[in-house]
């Protein structure tokens, strides 16, 4: 007997779940794995951090706890939702990119899915990883090359200027485009590239997590803080002069701090988080105390005063805001 719509979009959904971290790294590029959770930026609301909108890597359930409505318990609800779509076009999207077979051209079912026996799924994990270490090292290499040609960032670039902050070691692309250089076991592994509006991006396929950007040099004696944009650790670094990795999110402080305490063993070290005080479940702090408690650090927040904008999150949020009530940023 054939079978409805509705058993073969459930279909599809327990299917897809073979190949959960494929289709997310490609409907969520700037997310990363964190434990049994994908998390990234919700893409179909203005979401300016990763923190709040997380997939299970196990079921597919799906939440943006700084939207109540935004929730559902699939993959496909989550295509849909993410394309704006219905269920059934993301069923069948899906279906197609994974060569399932749940969905023919003319809409019917056939009379089983195709079933990949244990050696081929297999073999397709190992070409997924091959081609994932491909990536990685593509964008290495390309993000060693645009380094290397690039010249030093100018102190006047429009968002150092809004930022409040001093360019250090950054360099500048030919059309303008900041580059903070990322790095992991002391290699260049990717840059993000940050325009005159403040727009970022990374290389494609480039490593993200684990990696991180330093200010200064970290030392015995030091202290070492880590903290999520490159803004807020210029900032840190400005009022401590100690060495700063910077996450680049809030999802990436524990591997970072990981990665650290692995490379330089007994480290001083404080999380410097961001406070996301108007984000349900303010994901920025949850963050910073998860990644302190995994590798026994301090944590540090902002100290607001009582005037302070409700949306002003980071160290670099507020030491702007002191210089524009004329006071001191110390």
């Amino acid at each position: 007997m054939a079978k409805s719509t509705v058993q073969k979009i459930q279909q599809v959904a327990i299917a897809a779940l073979n190949d959960v971290e494929t289709l997310l790294a490609e409907w969520l590029p700037d997310g990363i794995r964190q434990g049994s959770e994908w998390v990234a930026r919700n893409t179909a609301r203005d979401d300016q951090g990763k923190g709040s909108f997380g997939v299970s890597l196990a079921s597919g359930k799906w939440n943006d706890f700084a939207d109540s409505d935004a929730h559902g318990g699939d993959l496909v609800s989550l295509l849909s939702y993410l394309q704006g779509c219905r269920q059934v076009e993301a069923a069948m999207q899906i279906d197609q990119r994974l060569g399932l077979g749940i969905f023919q051209r003319n809409g019917e079912a056939q009379a089983s899915p195709p079933i990949t026996s244990t050696s081929t799924k297999s073999q397709l994990r190992q070409q997924a990883e091959a081609e994932r270490i491909a990536s990685l090292q593509k964008a290495a290499q390309l993000a060693k090359r645009l380094w290397q040609s690039a010249q030093p960032a100018c102190p006047g670039h429009a968002y150092l200027v809004d930022k409040g902050i001093s360019p250090y070691r950054l360099r500048q692309t030919p059309q303008g485009q900041l580059m903070v250089p990322l790095y992991a076991h002391g290699e260049l592994v990717n840059v993000q590239l940050i325009d005159a509006q403040g727009n970022k991006r990374f290389l494609k396929g480039g490593q993200v997590q684990g990696a991180y950007a330093p200010l200064g040099r970290v030392m015995p004696g030091k202290t070492l803080y880590v903290c999520e944009g490159w803004a807020t650790g210029a900032t840190i670094y400005a009022h401590t002069r100690e060495p700063v990795a910077c996450a680049m999110h809030a999802g990436n402080l524990e591997p970072v701090a990981r990665a650290l305490c692995e490379r330089y063993g007994h480290l001083e070290m404080v999380i410097a988080g961001d406070d996301d005080r108007a984000t349900p479940g303010n994901p920025g702090r949850t963050a910073a105390n998860a990644a302190a408690l995994a590798v026994g650090a301090l944590v540090l927040f902002p100290a607001w005063p009582k005037e302070a904008p409700h949306r002003l999150t980071d160290f670099n949020d507020l030491a702007r805001w002191y210089r524009q009530q004329g006071g001191h940023d110390e």
